[in-house]
C-alpha cells in the first residue's frame, strides 16, 4: 500500500488497529504504553513498540504532550498510521525528533487501504510512505 509520509521514517512491528479515533489525554498511559480509555475498543492493549493504526486523534493538543512523554519514556508506538494528516500526531513526532532524536514515523493511508489493516499483522512502514503487510505474526 502506498501512503503519504507525514513524518518519514521506517518501522516494523505488530499492528494494533482500530476504526475508532483515540484520545491520548486520559486514554494512553505514557508510563506503560497501555491504552487506558475503557470505552475504546483497544482498551487494555499495549501500543508501545507497535504500529498503531487509528483514523485520527480525538481531543485536544494534549495528545501531543502525552505522546511526547511516551517517546521520552520509551513507550510510544513504533509508528502511527492514520487516514489523513493529523496535526497532533505530526507535532509530537516533529518535537520528539528535535528533543530526543526519536521521530515517530507517521503515514496517512487512503480509507480503503486503512480498512484492510488487522490487529496482529506484522507491518513495515517505509520512509516513502509504503506500508507492507508481512502477514500474521507467528507464535
Amino acid at each position: 500500500m502506498q501512503g503519504k509520509p507525514i513524518v518519514p521514517g521506517r518501522a516494523e512491528g505488530e499492528a494494533l488497529v482500530s476504526a475508532e479515533p483515540l484520545s491520548f489525554w486520559g486514554g494512553y498511559d505514557f508510563h506503560t504504553g497501555e491504552i487506558i480509555d475503557r470505552r475504546h475498543p483497544l482498551s487494555g492493549r499495549i501500543a508501545a513498540g507497535r504500529i498503531l493504526a487509528v483514523p485520527f486523534t480525538r481531543g485536544s493538543s494534549t495528545t501531543t504532550a502525552v505522546l511526547l512523554e511516551a517517546v521520552r519514556a520509551g513507550t510510544a508506538p513504533a509508528a502511527i498510521i492514520t487516514i489523513g494528516v493529523d496535526s497532533f500526531f505530526a507535532l509530537a513526532s516533529i518535537v520528539a525528533d528535535e528533543m530526543y532524536a526519536k521521530p515517530i514515523p507517521l503515514v496517512a493511508l487512503a480509507l480503503e487501504d486503512f480498512a484492510t489493516l488487522r490487529t496482529g499483522e506484522r507491518l513495515v512502514v517505509e520512509e516513502d510512505g509504503r506500508v507492507r503487510n508481512l502477514g500474521k505474526r507467528r507464535k
